[in-house]
């Protein structure tokens, strides 16, 4: 039987990590022909995220080193599923809709999706900056990599298949992490597919740090694209 692993970054996400854990559908994944594999990555919450993840049946595994990508990594080193489906902790990614993404991985034999929060996007879901820093982070993958094929390159929900990752040469610990996993699909010739979702406000406090955060990963673009710099 293929498992399938979902991995869940969470940092102080304590309001809102049993209400993402009870939202997969473990008994219509299992129908499917699946098992699944629930795991919280906790990187150095403060509150009762993990306890709570453990209560509600996840496994957790602490990644004490901070950072987006540094969650990412130590969750597929650890995981055990063939096909690894991501999404934050926070009640913003619709892990209802699984069944769906893995019918359409299956069916199209896909390698890789990526999923797009910003064509149905609510205008009370995301501010004007942040929409703004999405579109122009994914204009600039499109003009240095041509024929990049998402619309979302900061999109924190993907389906793979785990076989992939060990092809990917991703070295980014933090935020970059997801368009360098995007990039890296995408050069490496995997069969790519994006697919539109419904993006809901989150709950609990917003961790990004807005330009900041757009900057480091603008800058990261560049030295993926030219190389200048370890990053």
């Amino acid at each position: 039987m293929k498992k399938i692993s979902v991995i869940i970054p969470a940092l102080d996400e304590e309001e809102a990590v049993a209400t993402v854990i009870k939202e997969v559908p473990i008994s219509k994944i299992k129908k499917m022909g699946y098992d699944v594999e629930i795991m919280i990555v906790d990187n150095g919450s403060t509150d009762k995220t993990g306890h709570i993840a453990k209560q509600n049946g996840a496994t957790v595994f602490i990644q004490p080193v901070r950072g987006y990508g540094n969650a990412y990594k130590a969750g597929f080193a650890n995981s055990h599923g063939d096909i690894v489906i991501t999404g934050d902790a926070d009640c913003t990614y619709p892990f209802e809709d699984i069944p769906k993404f893995l019918k359409i991985l299956e069916d199209e034999e896909l390698d890789f999706i990526n999923t797009d929060r910003l064509s149905n996007l609510k205008p009370d879901v995301m501010s004007w900056t942040h929409r703004f820093g999405n579109w122009f982070l994914a204009t600039i993958c499109k003009c240095l990599w041509r024929g990049f094929p998402f619309h979302d390159s900061q999109s924190g929900m993907w389906i793979f298949r785990k076989k992939i990752w060990n092809k990917l040469n991703v070295k980014s610990s933090g935020m970059p992490f997801s368009q360098e996993l995007k990039i890296e699909a995408f050069k490496k010739g995997f069969k790519c597919k994006e697919i539109k979702i419904d993006y809901r406000a989150r709950v609990g406090d917003v961790k990004l740090d807005g330009w900041k955060d757009a900057v480091k990963n603008t800058v990261h673009l560049f030295v993926k694209k030219f190389g200048l710099i370890g990053f």
